[in-house]
């Protein structure tokens, strides 16, 4: 099976990663710049921003009917988003899906092993589908099928566990910057933090100042707090704890 990776942002760079140290002969284009000249491949992944995507595909589609082209319309593709449509690949493409790998990337730290994360994944046809678990299954056997509508809560479950829990370090940043303390200090309480989920549902685990009810700590830490935003923060995700709001 030949690959081409579209796209050489976070996504597409771990992509390539993963599917060259399986051996999967794998190519990666830019997404501004490769669009006319594409390799003749099996299977055209999709690995560009949201906002990009459908700009990207139309491109690509305007190049497939081209006759020099005309591999692109046999070929399958996917996209790897968690919240746009399978639709948007139109009836040019017949053969197309989507594989959306559910972590965080980032070309700065390559991912070497995939076999623990996990892939949502959606086909136009059986056929499609049976040939996105195939090739998801090269780098995890967690594979599933996934909805656009089950995706899409997903990705919005992943923002408040990965993007916002990763504000959350920058303010304790932040707060510790005018110190002589480390932010390492923080790395096994947050790495504590994380392994209690793996046994204990969010609720059972919660612990700390809010879940207390000590208001006389609360009170004291806001008025450490250097910015409003901050207070706001604070007092929003200590009322939420308090009224049993944590999922």
């Amino acid at each position: 099976m030949n690959v081409v990776i579209i796209g050489q942002g976070n996504v597409g760079s771990n992509l390539m990663h993963g599917f060259t140290q399986k051996r999967v002969r794998t190519q990666m284009v830019s997404s501004r710049e490769g669009l006319n000249r594409l390799p003749i491949a099996d299977v055209y992944i999709y690995a560009v921003r949201d906002e990009a995507l459908l700009d990207v595909v139309q491109k690509v589609t305007e190049e497939g009917l081209l006759p020099t082209n005309s591999h692109l319309r046999t070929a399958l593709h996917l996209h790897t988003s968690g919240t746009m449509p399978i639709s948007l690949f139109g009836d040019t493409f017949p053969h197309a899906g989507v594989m959306y790998f559910f972590q965080t990337f980032s070309k700065a730290k390559l991912i070497d092993d995939f076999s623990q994360i996990p892939v949502f994944v959606e086909g136009k046809a059986i056929d499609d589908l049976s040939a996105i678990f195939s090739l998801a299954q090269t780098l995890t056997a967690r594979v599933y099928e996934a909805s656009q509508h089950d995706r899409e809560r997903l990705h919005v479950a992943g923002v408040f566990a990965n993007n916002f829990t990763n504000q959350m370090y920058a303010i304790a940043a932040d707060v510790l910057r005018d110190t002589h303390i480390p932010f390492q200090v923080l790395l096994p309480l947050i790495d504590q933090t994380a392994e209690k989920v793996h046994h204990l549902s969010p609720r059972e685990a919660q612990t700390g100042p809010a879940k207390r009810h000590d208001e006389q700590v609360m009170h004291h830490h806001l008025s450490l707090l250097k910015t409003d935003e901050q207070k706001q923060v604070y007092r929003l995700l200590s009322k939420m704890i308090q009224a049993g709001e944590i999922l």
